[in-house]
């Protein structure tokens, strides 16, 4: 079928020839431009002069003397009148950063009321009245008032009144601010578009110097569709004085029937304003076409996107030609899944595909590095002038984002080294002054900025650097080439505009306005506009047609939107005054397809089933019309993303594998030595066992800045050793105790300091969360001191002892042994008998059952800590040649209630009893590390996950 733009070419041809060239032809958008031009060559077949072509803003912008005001100047320009307005009502100025939501939305109806010609100070002194009458005459009922006094606890009529009371006081100075920001602006010689728009509606156009360009051809509106008030008044005026002609793309499906949103503001252009369509007669190809829709339902956002290469697999192979193929994003947050899924090449030939929404740069990574700059200098402020710090630092999650940033351009031996720094010191705050004294890209990036007005000079100062460094090193990405132009460009732009009115500003406003303006850029990527397949926005289908659509993002909420902007100008008042209302988004977007459909042969629509916080799962309720009443062939797909759960395998590790029979030939060569809890892990977990003792798998080191509860454990076994330190084979008393308890604040912080690898604990200042971990070991000392007292008078024989033992055993017949290898908290004397003490502070058991249970891989209760002081017990007596060495736990959590000795059936292992179980112990131990190094028992879980539980290689098994 023949494009709208076509259609449009061939009759401005038939009606002015050569002389188009006089002619001013103006869109909605650029898009349309390079279209119409192609047509226009491809009917004359010769070189031409190409009319003027502008956008509807472009071409009334140029018609008045003012240059246009950015949002910058119109932000800063209302802020200082808005400021003068308090200042001469006795109140308060406002900050730049408390206003500038609040200047977005009063911009934006100052704008939407110029554009259709509202009489502001009626306007906003209706606003004030029915402010003061909802004031006056509350419309909250008592039980309303309760309600809300339940539901927000903060909540007082009293604040209910005084909010009210500043929003009549806001509506009262609107005509005010109105008035004299218009003025101020006139003052610079500027204005805002829709000062323009009032400006020119007010005046005879048509008389205008600026059309006498124009007076030997016509000015040529083409495919416009909604009007503001203004530019309905400005198009009737040039269609009176015979300058301007009017092409609409309109087909009797829903011009004709008032039905139809669709059609409900062409309705009125042409039947209302009495605008002339040089198309007499619309089209009717909603009923006279062949229109095939396949409609395609899948579940979740992404993969919308992924069935695109079903749906395109013929064009990927095609050199499709002009308003052959779009791929249209309802959802535009779609763009990036949908450029990951369309391939490059199709049967080894590059596919064209031509970007035309351009490529967010919120979404790079070069505007991941620009904001991570910025944030590290809102920290650097935030220490310097908030915490008051002495010293300015970086975290060390900032800069772990730094070193993983691909951007930076470091070697992998900086980054290694650096992590290794990290890690090693666990530092958590990174002196910045450590960083800066590495130079290169350390020193220039993490450089502190103290003035606003340097930061944007600053940033495109690390940009370029960066840009040259990768540049120099040949590891610059095409498109990252294009977006750090584009990026560079944006910000000289921007320092321009705004430079002027940052002396007075605060470093963290400034931060927030380069981040919103970088990540409202758009990157136009490269591509031809006139080949390939098209990958656009609605808003950019404007004007152009194509034989084959497809819609993603096809889902209501999206398309039509429900909201029209935030605004200050309730609906009531809206429709009072013809401003734009929410139905009026339901018109526009219904006309935006159907123009689309009416010329399209074939038609994909794409949408999310899946119903989750972001959309509700359901199709646009223009589909359902379309199904309803369109008369089109539709076809329904559904994507099946089946889920399968794989079962789980058995793995199991044959310890015949040379490589694993070395590794544990190792330990019998007692060339490695074993820790008690190593041994506990492989009767707990085999498999464990394997990955962590023979694979050498750990789990990597990070820095972190909360104390982890193995953490806490460490601290207080340092602080118990530094406790007792002084009274090393001394008998200790209870008044000793209590003395030396005067010194536990000191003892923890210091204990503290040595375990994060912290600085002098004596001028270190603990943060909150540190200060309750000290609190934590501090309640766990004064338990373990309470027992102690108990118990005294009592000796201590050692403290933090390394035990180091040979653990005898038969492996098939053959006489084998390792070594054991641990650290002993505390070894002491009470009442003759020695003591194997062990400080827990998790959640470990005193009781067990029988002895062969404590070896039972498959068994839940196994003691751990019972085995560990046990093999202790014995590794001490063979060492001192002591008898009856007793393994005694101090579980912090339970030990007032529980005690701290061993028990089985209310039995307590102590005295007879431990001797009697102790063989079976040690047989049971020896008949373990046979199992362990016979090569014929595989490594495998057990068959108990709570055994597992918190392993870190539950996903390896």
């Amino acid at each position: 079928m023949k494009p709208f733009l076509k259609e449009v070419a061939e009759d401005l041809i038939k009606k002015f020839g050569l002389n188009i060239q006089h002619c001013a032809i103006v869109f909605n958008n650029k898009r349309p431009a390079v279209y119409l031009q192609k047509y226009l060559a491809d009917i004359i077949q010769k070189p031409l002069f190409s009319p003027s072509v502008f956008t509807i803003q472009e071409f009334f912008d140029e018609a008045v003397q003012e240059k246009p005001a950015d949002f910058y100047m119109q932000f800063f320009t209302l802020l200082d009148i808005y400021n003068q307005l308090l200042a001469e009502e006795g109140l308060p100025t406002i900050k730049s950063s408390q206003f500038f939501g609040l200047a977005r939305i009063i911009l934006a109806d100052f704008n939407q009321v110029d554009s259709d010609l509202v009489d502001a100070d009626k306007l906003y002194k209706e606003l004030e009245d029915i402010a003061a009458i909802n004031l006056e005459f509350d419309y909250l009922t008592p039980e309303q008032y309760a309600f809300l006094s339940q539901f927000w606890q903060s909540y007082s009529e009293g604040k209910h009144k005084r909010q009210q009371e500043l929003f009549i006081q806001m509506w009262r100075r609107m005509p005010q601010l109105y008035h004299r920001f218009h003025a101020a602006l006139a003052a610079k010689k500027h204005i805002t578009h829709g000062g323009a728009y009032r400006r020119l509606a007010g005046m005879d156009i048509a008389e205008m110097g600026y059309l006498k360009k124009f007076e030997k051809g016509k000015v040529i509106f083409v495919g416009f569709n909604v009007l503001s008030r203004a530019e309905a008044q400005l198009f009737t005026k040039l269609q009176q004085a015979g300058k301007a002609l009017f092409y609409f793309d309109a087909d009797e499906y829903y011009l004709n029937d008032t039905l139809q949103e669709a059609g409900l503001f062409l309705r009125r252009n042409i039947h209302e304003l009495h605008l002339k369509n040089e198309f007499a007669a619309p089209v009717n190809l909603m009923k006279t076409a062949t229109h095939n829709v396949d409609v395609y339902k899948v579940q979740g956002q992404a993969a919308q996107a992924k069935i695109l290469n079903h749906i395109l697999g013929n064009d990927y192979k095609q050199q499709t030609e002009v308003d052959a193929v779009a791929v249209v994003l309802a959802d535009e947050t779609l763009l990036l899944p949908a450029l990951q899924t369309i391939p490059s090449q199709a049967d080894e030939k590059p596919i064209n595909l031509n970007v035309t929404m351009g490529f967010p740069l919120g979404i790079s990574s070069v505007f991941g590095l620009a904001d991570l700059w910025l944030s590290c200098q809102l920290e650097m402020f935030n220490n310097t002038n908030i915490l008051k710090s002495s010293s300015t630092h970086i975290t060390y999650q900032q800069l772990e984002s730094f070193l993983t940033h691909p951007l930076t351009g470091l070697s992998e031996k900086m980054k290694n080294k650096i992590r290794k720094a990290l890690i090693d010191e666990n530092i958590v705050h990174v002196e910045q002054n450590r960083l800066i004294r590495q130079g290169g890209m350390l020193q220039k990036f993490f450089t502190h900025i103290h003035q606003p007005k340097q930061l944007i000079a600053a940033l495109l100062d690390v940009l370029n650097f960066v840009l040259n460094n990768l540049s120099q090193q040949k590891q610059l990405k095409n498109i990252d080439a294009e977006l750090f132009v584009k990026t560079i460009h944006e910000l000289n732009r921007l320092n321009d505009n705004i430079k002027d009115y940052l002396e007075n500003e605060e470093l963290p406003f400034v931060i927030t306005l380069i981040q919103k303006a970088l990540q409202n850029i758009n990157v136009p990527l490269s591509g031809d506009p006139l080949q390939g397949i098209q990958l656009m926005g609605l808003l950019e289908t404007r004007n152009l047609n194509f034989n084959k659509v497809v819609f993603l993002g096809f889902n209501e909420g999206i398309i039509p939107k429900t909201s029209i902007g935030n605004s200050f100008i309730p609906d009531s008042l809206r429709r009072v005054y013809g401003l734009p209302v929410l139905e009026n988004l339901d018109a526009i977007s219904s006309y935006m397809v159907y123009r689309l459909l009416q010329r399209a042969e074939d038609i994909s629509i794409v949408y999310n089933n899946l119903t989750d916080e972001t959309t509700s799962g359901e199709p646009s309720r223009i589909l359902k019309q379309l199904e309803y009443e369109s008369g089109f062939n539709f076809n329904y797909y559904e994507l099946d993303l089946p889920v399968q759960t794989a079962e789980k395998q058995t793995i199991e590790i044959d310890k015949k594998n040379p490589m694993v029979r070395q590794r544990l030939q190792r330990y019998l060569s007692q060339e490695k030595t074993l820790s008690p809890s190593a041994l506990t892990t492989y009767i707990a977990n085999p498999i464990d066992f394997f990955f962590s003792y023979v694979a050498n798998i750990k789990e990597p080191k990070e820095v972190t800045p909360v104390v982890e509860a193995n953490e806490i454990g460490s601290i207080l076994h340092a602080a118990m050793e530094n406790f007792y330190r002084p009274m090393l084979k001394q008998e200790v008393t209870k008044e000793w105790i209590q003395e030396r308890l005067q010194q536990k604040d000191a003892l923890i912080k210091k204990a503290f300091a040595k375990v994060r690898n912290m600085p002098d604990a004596d001028t270190y200042e603990f943060s909150g969360m540190q200060q309750v971990v000290l609190a934590i070991v501090d309640a766990y000392i004064n338990i373990i001191t309470e027992r102690d007292m108990e118990d005294a008078p009592f000796t201590i024989m050692a403290l933090e002892e390394k035990i180091n033992a040979a653990i005898p055993f038969q492996l098939k017949g053959k006489k084998e042994s390792i070594k054991i290898f641990g650290i002993v908290d505390r070894i002491d004397v009470k009442n003759g008998v020695t003591r194997i003490v062990d400080y827990k502070t998790g959640k470990d058991e005193l009781s067990f059952n029988a002895i062969d249970k404590l070896f039972d891989t498959n068994d839940k209760y196994i003691n751990k800590a019972l085995i560990q002081t046990m093999i202790y017990a014995d590794a001490y007596e063979k060492k001192s040649r002591s008898r009856h060495v007793q393994p005694v736990l101090y579980v912090v959590r339970t030990m007032k209630e529980k005690g701290i000795v061993f028990s089985s059936n209310r039995k307590q292992l102590e005295g007879p009893f431990l001797a009697e179980l102790k063989p079976a112990f040690l047989a049971g131990l020896e008949n373990k590390l046979a199992e362990l190094f016979d090569e014929d028992i595989p490594f495998k879980a057990s068959e108990v996950a709570d055994n597992y539980m918190y392993s870190i290689y539950t996903t390896l098994f």
